[in-house]
Order: C-alpha cells, then structure tokens, then sequence
C-alpha cells in the first residue's frame, strides 16, 4: 500500500542486500546493515534533514523537496552515483560512450560492493589499500590493479573539485603509490608480443578477402586494429609516391595529438580496388566481405559440379538471398575491433581444420610485429615516426623529422 502523502519515510529492511535503507523525494539512501545503531542514527539524521529543508507553509500532504546532503552525511554510494552521471557526460566520443565509461561503471560496482554504505569523508588511504588486497585477491594483475585504483582516486578528485569532500582527503588518497614489479603479491601480466609474419600471412589465406587485406595492411604499416577497421576514402590523401591516412579517431585525439599513416607502393596496391569501388565511406565492409565469401563459395560449388544447375535452383537462392535480406539483424557498414577479431580467429580455426600449424594471435600482436621489423632496419627514432608515439617534450624537434622519416619508411616498407 503506498504511503500517504506527507508521511514520515520509514527506516526498512532491503532483503537482497540486509541493509537499511529509506526512500526520501523517490531516492534510495542504503544506510548500512539492517538494525545497527550506525544505520539508525544515519536514519535519523536524514529525516531530520528532510524535515528541515520542506517546502515552506507545506501542509502534510504536500510533497517533500529534495534533500540537501551535507558533506559529512554524505555516502560513498550517493557519490559514485554522482560521479557516474558526470561519466556518462564526460566519457563519450562522437556522441558514443568509450570503453573508459565501460571501466569506470566496472569500478564503481566493486567499490559500492565494499565499501558503499560508508561514509565518504572516512575514505582515506588504509580503506584504499584494503580495497587495492580486495583487487588482489581476485587474480587481477599487478598493471590492471594499478589501474583501477587511479581510476578511484580520479572519482575522489573530481568529488573533491565538486566540494562534495575536503581537498586534505583527496591529497591524502594520492600517497597510496601504485604497485611495484616484484614487490607485491599480485600476478604480472604477459607482455604482448609480436606473430610471427609468416603465421599471419598464413592466417590471411583462410581469411575472407576483406579480412586478408586488412592483416596485409597492418602487417605493412603497424595501425591499430581500430585505426584499420575505421579507415575512410575521404581520410586519405591520394598524392605523391606515399599517401597520408589522417586517422580521424584515436587513441590520443584526447591529447590533441595527430595520427597519419604512411600508405607506400604495396599498401596503395591493397587499397586501390576499394578505392576505386566508392567515392566516401569505410573501406572494410562485413557486408562486402560477406557478399565475396558468398560469391567464392557458388563459385567452388559450381566448378566442383558436373550436372547443369536447373533454373529451380536459380529460383531458390534468390528467394533465400531475399529472406537474408529481410532479417532484422544486418551486416554493419564497417568492421569495429571486435568483429575484426572474431573474424581472425575464425581464420586460425579453419587454417588448423585444413593441417596448418597456426597459433593463436590477435590482431594488435600485428603491431608489435611491424614495431619489431622496422627497428631492425631503422631504430627507435623509425618505431617512433612509424607507429605513431609522441615524446611530448620533444614533439617540435622531432616533428618534422618524424614526417620525413615516415616517408622513407612508407616507401621502402609499406
């Protein structure tokens, strides 16, 4: 039976989690474990607030206003629910939410988990230690932990650019240092190294065609599995022995850094038919890689066929080929990371079916790759200009630099 308008909030118990908690203006406010004097009283404190800050010449049946939460009463709860609000704002990329946001909410349950019906203001170094042995203790590696635990120190930060706790308590959370290689009983995390070339173009032969060229041109100029999978006509320019890939999203667009790749003679070879296919848009398609797998294969069934194909059949594909057409889930007009990656798994699998011996990779193990190769042949200062990293206190001496070498190495590599 619903409450009468007006009425006192009651302290009650919320059987899937054993806590209190309360309702005041439509909100949850869990106050700790059900019955315990430090749930009572952080009850009564509420409703003391409530009773405080109503409307004023209110009678009883009219409606509460909203709570004004001091910082000493303040949650951990009530603040990562603020501070994910201010994620799903901040943590976003072409109107589409990153994976940082992903992460973040990642964090935010585990903390809530822990420590969530605690005060804000009693969250200092020893409850960020206790939490980082949590981490621990559920086999993250020592990088992932450090990781999230600067990702709970940017949720203080910005509580404390919010006023919403002192800025001595912020402080106080950056003297937790972050784990070192050695000295701590988290796991180490395997470095990714780079696949073997001749294993990746082995791969790429039991790959669809769209997918082949895609491991040809990582192999040839060491992108990102995100910066192939999202390569457009208008991005490149189309002038001189090299052309130039301006990447339009990327790992540090953020930083305000810019991303160009060096396409030389065999990458504009690879590119040249999708090119010359349309005039904008992505290059790499699931629904043209779809489309040529489905071309490959009436080809090898016709070819291996020796009676004639009766004008039934003909009948039957195009109404199958209809029925596709009409389903609700449909190919995408680009490749994202992870399909790319599915798709490469895919080749490994029917590359061992077929007597190959192929292990396992990923496609950002292709990077590694390229880094390897061009280190050979031209240093650090060519991994640099090639993949892309910016010293950022040497990025004007070595700016232009950096571009003349990306030429040489598009030329003779890519």
């Amino acid at each position: 039976m619903p409450r009468k308008s007006g009425a006192v909030p009651s302290y009650r118990l919320h059987k899937a989690t054993g806590q209190a908690v309360v309702t005041i203006a439509g909100k949850d406010h869990y106050l700790g474990t059900h019955q315990s004097p430090e749930s009572v009283d952080k009850y009564h404190v509420l409703i003391a607030n409530w009773n405080q800050f109503r409307l004023p010449g209110s009678s009883t049946g009219s409606r509460p206003a909203p709570i004004v939460t001091s910082r000493r009463d303040l949650l951990i709860n009530e603040l990562l629910t603020a501070y994910v609000r201010h994620a799903k704002t901040y943590y976003t990329k072409s109107g589409q939410p990153t994976k940082e946001l992903i992460a973040v909410c990642d964090i935010v349950k585990a903390l809530s988990a822990v420590f969530g019906d605690q005060l804000a203001s009693d969250f200092g170094p020893k409850a960020l230690k206790e939490f980082r042995d949590h981490l621990i203790s559920s086999n993250l590696c020592r990088k992932e932990v450090n990781k999230r635990i600067g990702r709970v120190k940017r949720i203080f930060k910005w509580a404390a650019s919010e006023e919403l706790i002192g800025g001595d308590q912020f402080h106080a959370l950056q003297a937790v240092t972050g784990l070192k290689h050695g000295r701590t009983a988290a796991r180490e995390s395997q470095p990714v190294k780079p696949v073997d070339e001749q294993v990746a173009l082995t791969t790429a032969d039991y790959a669809s065609p769209v997918v082949r060229d895609m491991i040809r041109l990582q192999l040839l100029t060491g992108m990102r599995p995100m910066e192939v999978t999202q390569m457009k006509v208008e991005d490149i320019m189309q002038e001189g022995p090299v052309w130039i890939y301006t990447v339009s999203e990327h790992k540090n667009k953020w930083r305000g850094h810019r991303r160009v790749v060096g396409l030389g003679p065999q990458s504009q070879a690879i590119l040249a038919p999708y090119l010359a296919s349309r005039s904008d848009g992505y290059l790499f398609s699931p629904a043209e890689s779809e489309r040529q797998r489905h071309q490959l294969r009436q080809g090898q069934l016709s070819s291996e066929r020796k009676s004639k194909i009766y004008p039934s059949e003909l009948k039957a594909r195009e109404r199958r080929i209809a029925e596709r057409s009409g389903r609700k889930k449909r190919w995408g007009d680009r490749y994202e990371t992870d399909s790319y990656r599915r798709a490469i798994s895919y080749a490994i699998k029917k590359a061992r079916t077929s007597g190959q011996t192929v292990t396992h990779w990923h496609p950002h193990q292709l990077r590694h790759t390229f880094a390897t190769k061009i280190r050979r042949q031209f240093g650090a200062e060519g991994v640099q200009a090639g993949l892309g990293h910016a010293n950022l206190n040497l990025v004007e001496v070595y700016a232009e630099k950096s571009q003349e070498l990306l030429t040489r190495i598009a030329q003779k590599v890519g």
